[in-house]
């Protein structure tokens, strides 16, 4: 959208201006500011990991450091600078988002264009629970059926795995319309039987769905893709034959969601947790496996295999994949060795840095293996899971045939890490460019 590409180059053009105001009158200002942001980091560090009065000491410690570097701002009469520049740092985040969804959409993949057969079948598994009711909520059901799509509906008790392969010796077309979890379980069935694959948004991050460039919010739309000439081969991702079709985290994470209370109270859990996990008498984690140069790593607080490798600018967030089938599993494995490096990591995750952390370690591989002495708690793709080692992880290339609605996006870009200067040169283009109706894709036969 043109519109939102002016937006983010206006908010760009303010937050430089601002931020030079910044760097040319309060330079101490702001070396100041980023210390106490590392105090404050350390401080919140000793206060998760500890109990008690430390936790109560500590956690006073972060919030007057956090305090103390705001204070600064207006003590030297910035804060004026510093508000201008935040608002319009925010306002290029929020502006950019549409640009970037039409620029995914010219993305590169590995497609090809065939006929469908009218009398195709086609099958649509659906999991009622996900996403606090989606499939209810957006009347997939009738949808479905008003597609020509016969719907499945699962029961308490059913055997989503058998159900999706009595789908696919019969149909030519198999989706699944759930989570991640369940959207991986599909998939490896229809990678067996050869048979395409539609996903629906219907679980509640979706993050497959994001990655292959569909609308995570218009449920509805991607059923058209059952229909579509849009298809696309993308990775499958396995840990010990067990598949994944985002990522499998091993660590802190993966220890902290086996507890049942999770789910409920996931900040209050992880509270609970935190000081057994990584305090001074926690042990450390037997996770042992090459690192990028082929060093042995003895141990990691975090470690994140994915299916292609995620653009990661910060521990805290979800971050996307720049590619679907780049044969190429993703590792990032991350180690904090106290509550200084705590306060380094949490300062360059303020600055969107936080690769540069020196305990960050992100490669990518076709085969990753990690030694233990005891069963591995895991997260795949979300869901706790405990693992017999060693864990052996491994890429299949090109394994399923993906299936997007003709009106929808192109498996994603939105994970390239892009520089601040490329990324006002795309605003730029997108700015100028004419509007105009969009062209139906040339159909090609595959034979």
């Amino acid at each position: 959208m043109r519109w939102s590409s002016w937006a983010a180059l206006l908010c760009a053009v303010v937050a430089l201006l601002a931020l030079a105001a910044l760097i040319i009158g309060n330079l101490g200002t702001l070396a100041t500011a980023f210390v106490a942001i590392g105090v404050a980091g350390a401080a919140a560090w000793t206060a998760a990991t500890r109990r008690g009065a430390v936790r109560v000491l500590a956690g006073g410690t972060a919030a007057v450091a956090l305090l103390v570097g705001l204070l600064v701002f207006f003590a030297r009469d910035a804060a004026d600078a510093l508000a201008v520049f935040l608002l319009a740092a925010v306002g290029f985040a929020v502006a950019r988002r549409p640009s970037r969804r039409s620029s995914v959409r010219g993305g590169p993949a590995r497609a090809s264009s065939t006929s469908r057969s009218v009398g195709e079948k086609a099958v649509l598994l659906m999991n009622p629970k996900s996403g606090g009711g989606k499939v209810e909520r957006f009347n997939l059901v009738d949808e479905a059926k008003r597609r020509g799509v016969t719907p499945v509906l699962l029961r308490p008790g059913d055997d989503l795995r058998a159900l999706a392969r009595e789908a696919a010796g019969s149909a030519d077309v198999i989706g699944m319309a759930g989570g991640d979890g369940s959207q991986a379980l599909v998939a490896e069935v229809a990678m067996e039987y050869g048979t395409a694959y539609v996903c629906v948004p219907a679980g509640t991050r979706n993050h497959l769905a994001l990655d292959l460039g569909l609308d995570r919010d218009d449920v509805v739309s991607a059923l058209d893709a059952f229909h579509s000439e849009l298809q696309y081969t993308i990775d499958l991702a396995f840990v010990n034959d067990r598949i994944f079709v985002n990522n499998v985290s091993l660590g802190v994470y993966a220890e902290i969601v086996q507890s049942d209370a999770y789910r409920d109270a996931k900040v209050d859990t992880a509270r609970k947790m935190l000081p057994d996990l990584l305090g001074p008498d926690a042990k450390p984690f037997d996770l042992r496996f090459a690192g990028p140069d082929g060093g042995e790593q003895q141990h990691a607080q975090l470690i994140l295999v994915s299916n292609n490798p995620y653009a990661l600018d910060r521990l805290f967030e979800a971050g996307t994949r720049a590619s679907l089938n780049s044969g190429k599993l993703g590792v990032v494995a991350v180690a904090i060795e106290n509550a200084a490096d705590a306060g380094r990591l949490v300062a360059l995750e303020v600055l969107g840095e936080a690769a540069r952390f020196h305990g960050w370690r992100q490669w990518s591989t076709d085969r990753f293996e990690v030694q233990s002495g005891s069963q591995v708690a895991a997260g795949i793709d979300g869901e706790a899971v405990v693992l017999e080692p060693p864990l052996r992880f491994r890429i299949a290339p090109s394994a399923l045939c993906v299936r997007l609605p003709a009106s929808g996006s192109r498996p994603s870009r939105a994970g390239r890490r892009t520089g601040f200067g490329e990324s006002l040169r795309e605003h730029w283009t997108n700015a100028r460019s004419p509007v105009h109706s969009p062209t139906p894709a040339r159909r090609t036969s595959n034979g």
